[in-house]
C-alpha cells in the first residue's frame, strides 16, 4: 500500500482516522504494517502491501 492512501481511507466501523505503523517498507510501498483507529482503537493488517479494512468479524471468516 502507499502512504498517499492515508489521505482517503477511514475506519470501516465508524469513519475516523487511522494511525499508520510501519513494519516493512519496499521503496515506497508498505508492505507490512498496521492501521489502527484514533478513535475506536481497532486495528487492521496490511500484509503483502495489502490494508485488510473488512470489520474484525467478517475477517474471521474470510480467513476460515
Amino acid at each position: 500500500m502507499r502512504e498517499d492512501l492515508m489521505d482517503i481511507i477511514c475506519c470501516p466501523l465508524d469513519k475516523n482516522e487511522l494511525d499508520l505503523e510501519v513494519i516493512r517498507r519496499d521503496d515506497d510501498e508498505i508492505m507490512e504494517g498496521r492501521l489502527a483507529c484514533t478513535e475506536c482503537g481497532e486495528e487492521y493488517p496490511i500484509e503483502d502491501g495489502i490494508p485488510n479494512l473488512l470489520p474484525p468479524d467478517m475477517r474471521e471468516e474470510s480467513a476460515a
